[in-house]
């Protein structure tokens, strides 16, 4: 995801009597709730297992295109360099599925609809969370007084699922993402580092087992072993973070996704015990989780960008979205309609848009 701009408090003089930490922990834990979250975890700032892991990813260049992920040192693994002074960090999660799982599999199995990951269908989840933890921060302040923090949600160089597994939020499954015994996989994570010495929760247990489900199932098996995923071949990085081509021999496994990936939250066990989120803001806007193919192909740059206004979407840019969908267009069934609209695109101004029309024309042509 793209970073953000976080929430910064210089670091304060802490009153000559401090407060009970132990205390106020369980306190932020309460105040969390009631401003939307659904669960909040403390942990330290010792990520150096996330750190190995990390560096073993890159040194075998699995991020792909994501230089972001190189480009800031340590300061990703070792929260007092990012934010000197951090003792402790706030993590928290937002519940985000916006409806019944099983709608998705309905869409995935019908090639003229698009499939957009869920977490994407509403608004921006970004500003709405950032929202949040700084009414948090500002509760934490007038409890105690300024103290010093810097708030992320989703920004800057942060390993946020190393993290909140640290803050006993969930664990690491195999595919890579943060699950929780109660609520499954569906949400989102933001982080308060701060310079309080908060008391740590104690970490999850991992509990996929043997489960491989989440290997089995990626599309593009893109989860190359248990808990690594090589990014250029995940579909969710494929679709937004790359900016080129689609590389051919992947595109016939990209199906009807259009932006984003969920199998292997969909097959994953645990997610049985998803809830749905009651966050007026992640309900599907724009019909994206009920239009098809063409109805979104026909789009012009000018309407792309007003129905994408405040969503995640919209970092891509109306040249992918047109990519995007000539892929999906070409994994489905040919048409004398589908090919006058994809014949159309062949006039495009983007060399990227029309390489990716002719090649669905021609796979839809092909005898």
């Amino acid at each position: 995801m793209a970073a953000t701009e976080s929430l910064y408090c210089s670091p304060a003089m802490h009153p000559t009597n401090p407060p009970d930490f132990n205390q106020l922990a369980a306190q932020i834990k309460l105040w969390g709730l009631d401003f939307g979250f659904q669960q909040i975890g403390i942990s330290d700032t010792d990520l150096s297992d996330a750190e190995q892991h990390l560096h073993d990813w890159l040194e075998q260049g699995m991020h792909g295109e994501m230089q972001y992920m190189h480009a800031h040192g340590l300061k990703r693994s070792r929260p007092e360099l990012l934010q000197p002074g951090t003792r402790s960090i706030i993590s928290v999660r937002m519940d985000y599925l916006p409806e019944n799982p099983g709608n998705s599999q309905t869409i995935l199995d019908d090639p003229t609809a698009a499939f957009v990951s869920r977490y994407a269908l509403g608004r921006d989840y970004h500003k709405l969370l950032r929202n949040r933890l700084q009414k948090l921060a500002d509760k934490i302040a007038a409890e105690i007084g300024p103290f010093g923090y810097r708030a992320f949600v989703d920004s800057a160089p942060v390993l946020e699922k190393a993290i909140a597994e640290k803050a006993g939020l969930g664990w690491i499954g195999k595919h890579s993402n943060l699950i929780n015994r109660q609520a499954g996989s569906w949400f989102f994570l933001g982080e308060i580092y701060t310079d309080l010495p908060l008391p740590s929760d104690q970490a999850t247990t991992q509990h996929c087992g043997q489960c491989r489900a989440c290997l089995d199932i990626c599309p593009t098996q893109a989860i190359v072993a248990p808990y690594r995923v090589d990014a250029r071949r995940c579909i969710s990085y494929l679709t937004i973070e790359l900016h080129g081509s689609i590389p051919e021999e992947l595109r016939p496994l990209l199906g009807n996704r259009i932006y984003g990936c969920d199998d292997c939250q969909l097959i994953c066990p645990w997610n049985r015990f998803a809830k749905l989120s009651a966050e007026a803001d992640f309900k599907p806007r724009h019909h994206l989780h009920n239009s098809t193919l063409l109805e979104l192909f026909a789009w012009d740059e000018a309407e792309f960008l007003q129905k994408t206004e405040g969503s995640a979407i919209r970092r891509i840019g109306h040249q992918r979205w047109l990519r995007n969908i000539a892929v999906a267009l070409g994994n489905g069934k040919p048409g004398a309609n589908t090919n006058a609209v994809l014949s159309h695109r062949l006039q495009h101004d983007s060399a990227l848009v029309r390489e990716h029309v002719q090649w669905a024309l021609n796979q839809l042509n092909r005898p």
